[in-house]
């Protein structure tokens, strides 16, 4: 696990932004999982001043409401497709969302999990993380195998996300959201945070045990995952000067030595 800290939430969009245009210029097929909420805006916005072919990339949104209206400011359908299809030019029909509407929500669950599957898996996963740990819309006490599946929202969730809306009585209090086992199974994991709000579950996620307590932790469980986030939300890391010197890797020339 790496962590990146960095000057402030300008920042950490747009080194989370590289991660993601190095993916993309890797594998311009790639499959990317893409986050809601305020912290990955940062990122979106970075990413909107690359040069970057975005044809044939595919995307995976990480949650949608369960019956909002699909043309509802708030919906997570309309959020990905302002946020990051308009914004970047993604082809709209290789970006897929979870169908809060389906009749059958728990098929619906199924066939967004199998539909990943189908498209070889995703290169990289962008996660942010709410005060209460939770990662896509996994609240406390979330299997760590869990799929996508329909769960309810904790009541800081909803005052949390009470910004989005007019009240928090408009919030939906249930969602469909990718489960920690379908985010695991990412190739790569990205977690943006930043700002006081966010330090102690950042610092619970990081450094605290892997628990269902904080669902986040299961980051800790990944083989290539990366945290980035500002001064703010790293200020209760216990080990910040070792991250940031760790951070700083000694280049390497190429030898052409065979081993």
């Amino acid at each position: 696990m790496e962590i990146v800290i960095v000057k402030d939430r300008a920042m950490v969009g747009q080194h989370a932004a590289g991660l993601i245009e190095r993916t993309v210029l890797g594998k311009p097929a790639a499959v990317l999982g893409f986050a809601t909420g305020s912290s990955p805006l940062p990122v979106y916005e970075a990413l909107e001043g690359k040069d970057l072919d975005w044809t044939d990339v595919s995307g995976f949104a990480l949650d949608e409401y369960v019956d909002i209206p699909v043309h509802h400011a708030q919906s997570y359908v309309s959020v990905i497709r302002r946020e990051v299809v308009d914004r970047l030019g993604l082809d709209e029909r290789r970006v897929r969302v979870p169908d809060g509407r389906a009749r059958d929500l728990d098929v619906a669950a199924r066939l967004f999990d199998e539909a990943i599957r189908e498209a070889g898996g995703v290169d990289l996963q962008l996660l942010g993380i709410g005060t209460n740990g939770h990662v896509g819309f996994n609240e406390p006490g979330s299997s760590f195998a869990s799929r996508t599946r329909v769960t309810a929202l904790t009541a800081s969730t909803r005052e949390a996300n009470s910004r989005f809306f007019d009240s928090v009585h408009q919030v939906p209090m249930h969602c469909i959201t990718q489960g920690l086992g379908t985010i695991l199974e990412a190739r790569r994991l990205v977690l943006v945070a930043d700002g006081t709000r966010k330090a102690d579950a950042v610092a619970r996620a990081v450094e605290g045990p892997v628990t269902s307590k904080c669902p986040a932790s299961a980051i800790q469980l990944h083989p290539c995952a990366t945290i980035v986030i500002d001064e703010l939300a790293a200020a209760k890391l216990t080990l910040r000067d070792y991250y940031r010197y760790s951070a700083r890797r000694p280049a390497r020339a190429e030898t052409g030595a065979l081993l």
